[in-house]
C-alpha cells in the first residue's frame, strides 16, 4: 500500500525537551548564585573576626618638674603590659631612651616605675589602674613646663592609643 495515508506517528520527544531546557538553565543559575552567596558570606564572616588587638581608654598627665609622666587605663580590656610599647615624644622628639615596660632602673629613666609599668606587679593593667614613671635628666629631649608630650600605647606592634597632653 503505497501512495495511502502514513501510518507512522509524529515524534513526540523532540518537543518536550525544549521545554525543560529553560527550567534546567534557570535551576543551574541558581544553583550558581547560591554556592557565590555562602562563598562570600563565609569570607565576610572570617575577616570580622579578625582581632585588631585590645581596645581600652587611657588618660595621660605630664608633670614638667619632675618630668613625670602618668598614665590612667579608664576603661576597656585589660592589657599585657609583658606586650606593650610605651613611645614617648616631647614636641615631636622622640626621647633617646624609650621606656622598656615593664621596666625596674631603666637607662634615661629616675627611681621605680609605680603600677603596670613596674615589672614586679601584676602584667595584667585593668580599667582603673594608674601608672607613672619619671624621665631623667640625662634622656634627651626634656620635659619642660608648656612641652607637648604625646605617648603612643602598641601591642604587639598595633597601635592602640596615642595620648596627648601638655606638661604642667
Amino acid at each position: 500500500m503505497s501512495g495511502g495515508p502514513s501510518t507512522e506517528t509524529p515524534a513526540v520527544h523532540s518537543r518536550s525537551h525544549r521545554g525543560i531546557s529553560p527550567v534546567v538553565g534557570l535551576v543551574v543559575l541558581l544553583a550558581l548564585t547560591v554556592a557565590l552567596a555562602a562563598v562570600v558570606a563565609v569570607g565576610v564572616g572570617a575577616i570580622s573576626l579578625e582581632s585588631s588587638g585590645p581596645t581600652a581608654a587611657f588618660d595621660l598627665a605630664v608633670d614638667g618638674e619632675p618630668s613625670r609622666i602618668t598614665i590612667e587605663h579608664v576603661g576597656g580590656d585589660p592589657i599585657n603590659v609583658s606586650e606593650l610599647s610605651v613611645t614617648i615624644t616631647v614636641d615631636e622628639q622622640e626621647l633617646i631612651e624609650q621606656p622598656p615596660v615593664p621596666f625596674v632602673g631603666a637607662s634615661g629613666f629616675d627611681g621605680t616605675p609605680t603600677g603596670p609599668f613596674n615589672s614586679a606587679t601584676d602584667p595584667e593593667w585593668r580599667a582603673g589602674e594608674r601608672g607613672s614613671f619619671v624621665i631623667a635628666d640625662t634622656n634627651d629631649p626634656t620635659i619642660d613646663p608648656g612641652d607637648t608630650v604625646t605617648v603612643t600605647l602598641a601591642v604587639d606592634d598595633t597601635r592602640i592609643a596615642v595620648l596627648e597632653a601638655t606638661a604642667k
